[in-house]
């Protein structure tokens, strides 16, 4: 097999706190950022593009989220897998096939919608589309590792592929919501499929970038998974919460603008809220915290559970705008200080470690899809807001309870290396 070059870890400042600008000037960096810039947008777009097609075709939105909360269920199921595979066979072996089979399935998934198929075969086609949806987040972090190494720049990456990730929430909603309402039903599905496959494609080509192939010779098949680790259960229950916040606004923002006849705001008050994520995870990679990340990840969480419980109680499109944006300044910290946790617990296996967190927000979206969908057909408008409430503050319960075991023991966990986080 072929060795790997990776790029040269980024120079340690001097006398200044590392920043954006010197994290992307690591070399290489910008070989990998664009294409899985591209190749990420299932994450903003995929929800968003099936609960408008399904509504469109059956009227229910209901219908809508069932099929969406399939996809991401299938989506979560396999994202951990796919993180063992990467780790064992390398990035570029796993994203190919799943790009292809990605955009098959989707392009399948369409055709039956269109064509007013049964919803039993959207739910048998909608597993596939989910569970080819390449984890290319948790492989940019992985590169990220690789190039950084033990450069203090590693938290300022965690904070910028935070940011990366809540932009592809900006724009993917705005633009599955216009190519939606604005062309066809069926456009933001085919634009989220061809970015995948041309975006999955140019990423998988830069294979001086992707981490070394760790074989593990005859012991290959006991290695441990990173769920082993205590924390990174921990950590998955909390990032299941901030998926019920995404699931749950996604569904009940387009039937509120839907019962005001305005559903072209849909995919601008969802922006307003990826905005505030975003804006707040440029903040955390630029401050230079003094509070562990424990207590971070504790404090942000609490003020996530706050804000959550005021959105069901919004009745204008301005008053959920302002709420949405509060909101989101409020998970960015959370994804951030969690990527970071999860980064440090975990020596091994650390691209599994990272599908799990990303793997529990699409299995929470696709729950609260589901849920919030059924509260908007079935309750008042706008009942679908209580959702990412109840998520968050059920994920929050369980997150002080269990905060010990975000301090992980030195040693390992099967074949798994886990350190104390400082």
């Amino acid at each position: 097999m072929a060795s790997t070059v990776t790029p040269r870890p980024a120079p340690r400042p001097e006398g200044r706190r590392p920043g954006y600008g010197q994290l992307l000037r690591t070399p290489g960096a910008w070989t990998f950022l664009l294409p899985g810039f591209a190749a990420r947008q299932p994450f903003g777009m995929l929800t968003l593009s099936l609960v408008l097609l399904v509504q469109h075709t059956t009227g229910s939105y209901g219908a809508a989220g069932a099929v969406a909360a399939v996809t991401g269920t299938s989506m979560a199921l396999a994202a951990p897998l796919a993180g063992r595979l990467t780790d064992r066979y390398g990035q570029r072996a796993v994203v190919v096939p799943s790009v292809l089979a990605h955009a098959a399935s989707a392009a399948l998934l369409l055709v039956l919608a269109l064509s007013h198929a049964p919803l039993w075969a959207l739910f048998a086609v909608a597993v596939p589309t989910g569970a080819t949806v390449p984890q290319i987040g948790p492989m940019v972090r992985a590169r990220w590792g690789v190039a950084l190494k033990d450069s203090p720049l590693a938290s300022t990456a965690a904070a910028f592929e935070s940011v990366t990730d809540e932009a592809t929430f900006v724009i993917g909603p705005l633009l599955a919501t216009a190519l939606c309402t604005a062309v066809t039903p069926a456009a933001g599905l085919v634009a989220e499929a061809t970015l995948t496959l041309v975006g999955g494609l140019l990423f998988a080509a830069q294979r001086r970038s992707q981490p070394p192939v760790e074989r593990a010779g005859g012991s290959r098949g006991k290695r441990a998974s990173a769920l082993r680790v205590p924390g990174v259960r921990v950590l998955v229950v909390a990032f299941l919460g901030v998926g019920f916040v995404f699931g749950g606004m996604q569904v009940s923002l387009a039937a509120f603008t839907e019962a005001i006849d305005r559903p072209g705001l849909n995919g601008v008050l969802y922006g307003i809220f990826a905005a505030g994520n975003m804006l707040s995870g440029l903040a955390c990679g630029a401050i230079a915290w003094r509070a562990a990340p424990q207590a971070r990840l504790l404090t942000g969480y609490a003020a996530l559970g706050l804000t959550a419980s005021a959105l069901w109680a919004a009745d204008s499109a301005f008053l959920l705008g302002a709420l949405g944006l509060v909101v989101g300044v409020c998970v960015a910290p959370v994804i951030v200080t969690g990527f970071t946790l999860v980064g440090d617990m975990v020596l091994g296996a650390r691209t599994e470690a990272f599908t799990w967190l990303s793997g529990a927000v699409a299995l929470g979206q696709a729950g609260a899809a589901t849920v919030a969908g059924q509260f908007e057909d079935r309750l008042w408008d706008g009942a679908g807001f209580l959702v990412p409430m109840i998520g968050v503050l059920l994920a929050l319960v369980t997150l002080l309870a269990a905060r010990s075991r975000l301090y992980p023991p030195p040693g390992g966990a099967g074949s798994v290396a886990v350190r104390p986080v400082a």
